[in-house]
């Protein structure tokens, strides 16, 4: 039939033109864009897969940025650390030259003082001035904030602790096991008796830091064979304490790295014996064992202990009287004065109430993908200990300065500061390389795969795309000339008229 009002044929071949149209243009606009999913419709499940995706990849790149400034700032702080390591080096040569008295004139002294006095300023300048856009590094700044430190607990060093916002972690102690000297039991009856007369009592006594021979005559008191061993102290490492009838030899510091030993190496027929003290090595009435005199030309050697600890709930690695614990969460080290480590028991040790230098080197912004570590003031009053004394001690006119003061202290003094700086060095250099190193590799990794995952999902194949591109122009083309043909068929009505 013949129809001029209605063409059934046109309309058909619009709607197909149409679908081919629409066809052709999305292809078009993702092979310009070079996404496959530039609107929901395109593929609704995939445009919110890939959005998550976006969101992570933003996320991970933002983490990997907080890594590598990390870096920088651990760079910075590291630089400073470095210099003021080179400085107490040359205050450990000044003490040094210092020290040969004789060999030195006062004008040479006072230079060296000059010399130390300009030292302490420059570290103090160090410390006051390193910093990263504007932030002090190295005066505390990234210092832990303690409060309530136990009076059995003589230093506490926070190394890193992650706690939340506004929150505050304690830091309780459980002593399981206590400190213990090195320590032996010299039962010599009272002063010396001789049955050899002739002969003299000899002794050799050693401990940690080195040895020494004494040798006594018949009738020689133990107050003074006392004082004859504790002149050599700083040389043996070994203490000595008359008790009763005899003498207690003790190591100078607790734990099992310390001994003391004792060699009879000629007993001259005293009388007497060597004891071994068991658990409390201040207690003599206890004594694990014991050697004659007469049978003491072997070596009778005891050992200290460690204390035991258990720090929040992880068990604490020790040496002498300091205890630490290392995990993610909390890296903490404390010095427990004598009663602290001796006496079995908890302690609440300190308080912490934030602080550190906190970095968020994970895609999550939550305590677990954050990081921090404590960097002290370094400045010349804050580094050394309590028991030796601060650097700052060594200026002029203080108790450790190289012209008239106690030059073995001034040593001891900057032997600990340059242990500390070194130790903060070595936790430094530790979180950039193991944990900031580790952590930009990974997340590299990650952005690599997560990236991956969304150009699956989002972006055009452009070798499937381009076919289709083909396909649709094809189709397009001939949806046209069909258009045109049905639009051409009314036409046929005419010959009839």
């Amino acid at each position: 039939m013949s129809r001029i009002n209605t063409n059934v044929s046109s309309l058909i071949s619009q709607r197909i033109l149409g679908q081919q149209n629409r066809l052709l243009t999305g292809s078009l606009e993702r092979l310009s864009t070079g996404l496959r999913i530039n609107r929901g419709a395109d593929d609704p499940a995939g445009l919110i897969a890939s959005e998550a995706l976006r969101s992570q990849k933003a996320s991970i790149g933002a983490a990997i940025g907080n890594a590598e400034r990390a870096e920088q700032v651990v760079n910075v702080a590291e630089g400073g650390l470095q210099e003021v390591n080179a400085l107490l080096l040359e205050v450990q040569s000044l003490v040094g030259q210092s020290a040969n008295d004789a060999g030195l004139s006062d004008d040479e002294k006072a230079a060296n003082q000059l010399q130390v006095d300009s030292i302490l300023q420059t570290i103090d300048r160090i410390a006051a001035t390193t910093s990263f856009q504007g932030t002090k590094l190295l005066n505390g700044t990234y210092d832990f904030q303690l409060t309530g430190q136990a009076t059995t607990v003589d230093d506490v060093r926070v190394n890193a602790a992650k706690i939340a916002f506004g929150d505050t972690r304690d830091v309780e102690v459980l002593v399981t096991q206590s400190a213990q000297h090195a320590g032996l039991y010299l039962s010599a009856g009272g002063a010396l008796d001789l049955t050899d007369a002739s002969s003299l009592f000899t002794i050799d006594v050693a401990g940690t830091d080195g040895s020494r021979q004494f040798t006594f005559g018949s009738g020689t008191a133990l107050a003074d064979i006392t004082d004859a061993i504790n002149t050599f102290t700083d040389v043996t490492g070994v203490s000595a304490a008359t008790s009763g009838t005899g003498i207690v030899l003790k190591s100078t510091g607790f734990g099992e790295s310390e001994f003391v030993s004792v060699t009879i190496t000629d007993d001259a027929g005293q009388a007497g014996a060597v004891h071994v003290l068991s658990t409390t090595n201040e207690d003599v009435a206890a004594t694990a064992g014991s050697t004659a005199f007469s049978a003491a030309n072997s070596t009778i050697r005891d050992e200290g202990q460690d204390v035991g600890a258990v720090i929040n709930g992880v068990q604490a690695t020790a040496d002498g009287k300091t205890a630490r614990i290392a995990t993610d969460f909390l890296d903490v080290e404390l010095d427990l004065t004598d009663a602290g480590a001796t006496a079995l028991g908890a302690i609440s040790a300190v308080t912490i109430n934030g602080g550190g230098a906190n970095f968020n080197l994970g895609p999550n912004v939550d305590i677990g993908n954050q990081v921090s570590i404590g960097i002290g003031n370094v400045a010349a009053r804050n580094l050394g200990t309590d028991g030796n004394g601060f650097l700052n001690a060594l200026a002029s006119g203080k108790s450790s300065n190289v012209i008239d003061g106690d030059l073995t202290a001034a040593q001891k003094i900057v032997n600990d500061a340059i242990g500390q700086v070194s130790s903060l060095r070595g936790r430094l250099g530790a979180f950039q390389k193991n944990t900031v190193g580790a952590t930009i590799r990974s997340l590299g990794v990650a952005l690599e795969n997560t990236s991956a995952a969304e150009s699956a999902i989002r972006d055009t194949d452009f070798a499937a795309e381009t076919a289709e591109l083909t396909r649709a122009q094809i189709l397009q083309q001939a949806a046209t000339n069909v258009l045109g043909i049905a639009n051409s068929q009314p036409q046929s009505a005419l010959a009839l008229l």
